[in-house]
């Protein structure tokens, strides 16, 4: 199976994937050709694979809609801003690079927190995959506990919004953790 072939199998699987309380990306109006809609601009399929907990809430989604239909991600908030960071110390751009959440749906508020059953239940239908072959980054402990779970190789760092330290210090263990991957 080629790279494309098992993306287009994870898109399938992504589309199929429904639990109750959790709208999903077509019915908040962002079913395309991706996973998620992040990877509009980092959907690199060879390059480094990151992992998240969750891409958006359905708040969020609703209030931003058309910026999100345009490039997939919001630019201002901390996630992106410490991706950014990460990016400008390995000299790479989004294109360079893979990121996909754990969780597939989107939450019903702003910092849900989704139950483990439920993120494992998506890793499994989903993001397994989205590995192609590649050794992921952990990011944040929600992701780290699903690819521990699978027994999935995998390099942990702090998420990106963590309320630890500066933008900078996160991104320098991310930047870290990406180059061991």
């Amino acid at each position: 199976m080629t790279l494309t072939q098992a993306y287009h199998r994870a898109i399938a699987a992504r589309r199929a994937f429904r639990l109750p309380g959790y709208p999903t990306l077509a019915e908040a109006g962002f079913d395309g050709d991706y996973v998620s809609p992040i990877q509009m601009t980092s959907g690199n399929l060879t390059g480094p694979l990151l992992m998240s907990k969750d891409w958006l809430d359905a708040p969020s989604a609703r209030a931003h809609h058309n910026q999100l239909k345009r490039i997939g991600y919001l630019p201002n908030i901390p996630y992106n801003k410490v991706i950014d960071r990460v990016l400008k110390l390995l000299n790479l751009t989004r294109a360079d690079i893979y990121i996909t959440p754990i969780f597939h749906l989107l939450t019903p508020k702003r910092s849900s927190t989704i139950p483990p059953a439920h993120a494992r239940a998506s890793f499994d239908a989903i993001g397994r995959h989205e590995l192609l072959g590649r050794r992921p980054v952990a990011l944040g402990t929600d992701s780290a506990r699903v690819l521990r779970h699978f027994g999935i190789d995998h390099v942990t760092a702090p998420h990106p919004s963590a309320r630890i330290g500066s933008y900078d210090h996160r991104a320098n263990l991310i930047a870290q953790a990406v180059q061991a991957a």
